[in-house]
C-alpha cells in the first residue's frame, strides 16, 4: 500500500516524498490504519521495520489535523540520546513542508539551550525520561497540552530502569481519555503489559513477525576460537574483507575501548561508542561513521540503539550476545531494505553456552568453522596495555570524575584522543600487500588454498549437536585450562603449607616469650 493511497495533509506528503517513503512497510501500514482514527495502540515490532515514520506520519497528520485554537502537543519518549536525535531528524524531514516544529531533549548537555528552545512552542517533544522530568519539574517544559504520547522501544526503557520514570511522566500528563497513547516495542514482557493496560483507553494489539532476514538475507558464519584469538581473527576478517563498514558489537563497555584502542595500534580507522562518553563525542563518532569517514564502530547493545544505516555492509560480533534477541538485532542491522548482509560471529569457550539458546531462538544451526592459523593475523597490541576510561582531549589529563544525571550520561570535556597509532584500513592496497604476508584467503570466502579448505571442511560444526562441540572444545582447549587450574591448585596448596609452617614457627617462637615481651611484639615495640 502506498502513503498517496491514505487521506494525508498535502504537506505531509511533500515531507514523505522528501524522507523518500513510497510504500508503506506492514507495520506502517496497520500503524496508520488504526492511529488516524484516534485509537490507542500497543505496537510489538523489531527494530528496523519502519515504526518510527509509522507514529511520526500518524502524530504530524493529526496534529495538522487539529485546529489552531485547540493547539496540541506530541510527546515521544525513548531509551537513549542516540535514539532521540535519529526521531529528531525523521520528524523534521517530514514536517519540512509543515509549520510544525520539534526538538530533542536528552542528558549530557547543557540545559540552556533546550530550555531557550522550548519558549519556541514546539509542537513535538522529543526525548529521554531523564531529562524530560528534570525540565518539566523545572517548569520549562509544560506537559499539559499533551494529547499524543508515544513510548518508543518500551522493552528498553525497562532493561535500563526507566519505568519509575516513566510512570512519573505520564501521571503529569491529561488523563488516557484526554489524550492518544501508542506503545511500541521489540518484545512482548509482562512490564509492557502492565504499562499498556495503566495508561491506554482499550488499546488495539498490533504484532508484526519478526522478519526472516536473519536466515534468508544475511550471510551468515559462526567461527570457534581460542578466547587469546580473537583479536588475531579479528583482524584477520577486516583485512581480508576490507568492509566499507562495520559494527563490532561487545558485551561490555571496556571491552569495547579495549578493542577499538587494539584496532587503531594495528592501523585499523577504528572508535568506539558507549554510555559513558561524553554526549558532543558520541555524536561525533556517530555522525563520522554514517558519513563515511569512519569505517569501524565498536559498540554494544544499548550504545547501538538508535544507530541507523542502511548501507552497513558488515556486523561481527565480537562477543556472543547474552540474550538471544540480541543476536538478531545486532546481526540485522546489515539487512535493511531488503539488502544482503555479512555477520561474522566469534565463538570462544567462555560463551559457547549462549549459543544453543541463539540458535533455537533463530531456528537453524549457524554455519560453522573452527579457526585455523592462516585465518589469523599477528596483533601489533599483544604486548601493550590499554588504559580506559580517560575520554579527555589530553592524553596527560587526569581523569576527572563525572557527575552522573538520570539518563545515565556522565558530563565532563567532549571528546577524547586515543593512544596508538594513525592509521585507516580504507587503503586497499596496503591492506592487500599486508594480507598476502599473512594469509592465503582471498576474496568472496572462497580458500584458494586447497590445504587450508580441507582443514574447513574437516572442521564444519554445523552438524553437531552441542554436546559434540562441547567435547570438541573441551579437547582444542580444555588441556590449557585444565593445566592452568590444577598449577593454581598446587600453587594454592603450596601457599598454605607455607603459612601454616610460618604460623607454626612463629607459635613456637611467641610461647617461648613472656606476656611483657609478647605484648611489646604485637604492637611492634
Amino acid at each position: 500500500m502506498k502513503f498517496t493511497e491514505f487521506n494525508l495533509n498535502e504537506n505531509l506528503l511533500k515531507g514523505i516524498e522528501k524522507a523518500g517513503y513510497e510504500n508503506c512497510t506492514p507495520v506502517q501500514e496497520q500503524v496508520l490504519q488504526a492511529a488516524l482514527t484516534g485509537q490507542d495502540l500497543y505496537v510489538q515490532s523489531q527494530t528496523g521495520t519502519g515504526k518510527t515514520a509509522a507514529f511520526l506520519i500518524s502524530i504530524i497528520q493529526e496534529l495538522l489535523s487539529a485546529s489552531e485554537q485547540n493547539q496540541k502537543k506530541a510527546l515521544i519518549m525513548v531509551p537513549t540520546r542516540e535514539l532521540a536525535v535519529q526521531v529528531e531528524e525523521e520528524a523534521k524531514t517530514l514536517c519540512s513542508g509543515t509549520k510544525l516544529k520539534c526538538a530533542s531533549f536528552y542528558g549530557g548537555v547543557g540545559y540552556t539551550r533546550q530550555t531557550e528552545l522550548l519558549k519556541k512552542n514546539l509542537d513535538i517533544l522529543i526525548g529521554t525520561p531523564g531529562r524530560l522530568i528534570d525540565l518539566q519539574e523545572s517548569g520549562a517544559m509544560d506537559l499539559s497540552k499533551v494529547n499524543y504520547l508515544i513510548v518508543d522501544e518500551a522493552d528498553r526503557m525497562f532493561d535500563m530502569g526507566f519505568y519509575p520514570d516513566l510512570r512519573k511522566l505520564i501521571k503529569v500528563l491529561p488523563s488516557q481519555k484526554d489524550r492518544q497513547t501508542m506503545l511500541f516495542s521489540a518484545t512482548l514482557n509482562t512490564y509492557v503489559k502492565n504499562l499498556a493496560w495503566e495508561y491506554t483507553e482499550n488499546a488495539k494489539e498490533i504484532e508484526i513477525e519478526p522478519e526472516n532476514i536473519t536466515v534468508e538475507e544475511i550471510d551468515q558464519e559462526l567461527i570457534h576460537v581460542s578466547s587469546d584469538d580473537k583479536m588475531k581473527l579479528l583482524l584477520g576478517i577486516l583485512k581480508r574483507e576490507n568492509p566499507e563498514s562495520v559494527i563490532i558489537f561487545c558485551n561490555t563497555k571496556r571491552t569495547c575501548e579495549v578493542i577499538a584502542q587494539r584496532l587503531k595500534i594495528n592501523e585499523i580507522n577504528a572508535d568506539f561508542i558507549i554510555g559513558d562518553l561524553p554526549q558532543a563525542t558520541r555524536l561525533k563518532v556517530l555522525n563520522s561513521f554514517k558519513n563515511g569517514k569512519l569505517n569501524c564502530l565498536v559498540a554494544t547493545d544499548v550504545a547501538a540503539r538508535g544507530i541507523d544505516v542502511d548501507d552497513l555492509a558488515m556486523v561481527i560480533n565480537y562477543d556472543l550476545p547474552n540474550e538471544s534477541e540480541n543476536y538478531v538485532h545486532r546481526i540485522g542491522r546489515t539487512a535493511r531494505a531488503g539488502k544482503s548482509g555479512k555477520a561474522y560471529t566469534l565463538c570462544s569457550e567462555q560463551d559457547v553456552y549462549n549459543l544453543p539458546a541463539i540458535e533455537k531462538y533463530i531456528e537453524i544451526s549457524i554455519p560453522s568453522v573452527v579457526a585455523y592459523e592462516d585465518m589469523f593475523i599477528e596483533d601489533k597490541s599483544k604486548d601493550i596495555y590499554i588504559k580506559t576510561g580517560n575520554y579527555h582531549d589530553d592524553e596527560k589529563s587526569n581523569s576527572k570524575s563525572y557527575k552522573s544525571n538520570r539518563d545515565g550520561s556522565k558530563k565532563g570535556k567532549s571528546g577524547y584522543k586515543s593512544s596508538g597509532k594513525k592509521g585507516s584500513y580504507s587503503n586497499k592496497e596496503n591492506n592487500k600487500k599486508d594480507y598476502k604476508k599473512t594469509s592465503s584467503y582471498k576474496g568472496n570466502n572462497k580458500f584458494q588454498d586447497k590445504k587450508s579448505q580441507s582443514i574447513c571442511e574437516q572442521q564444519d560444526l554445523s552438524n553437531l549437536s552441542f554436546e559434540e562441540r562441547m567435547k570438541l572444545y573441551k579437547e582444542k582447549y580444555g588441556q590449557q585450562s585444565n593445566v592452568s587450574s590444577s598449577s593454581k591448585k598446587n600453587d594454592k596448596k603450596t601457599t598454605k603449607k607455607q603459612s601454616k609452617k610460618s604460623v607454626t614457627n612463629s607459635t613456637k617462637t611467641t610461647e617461648k616469650l613472656s606476656l611483657l615481651d609478647r605484648i611489646k611484639k604485637f604492637f611492634g615495640r
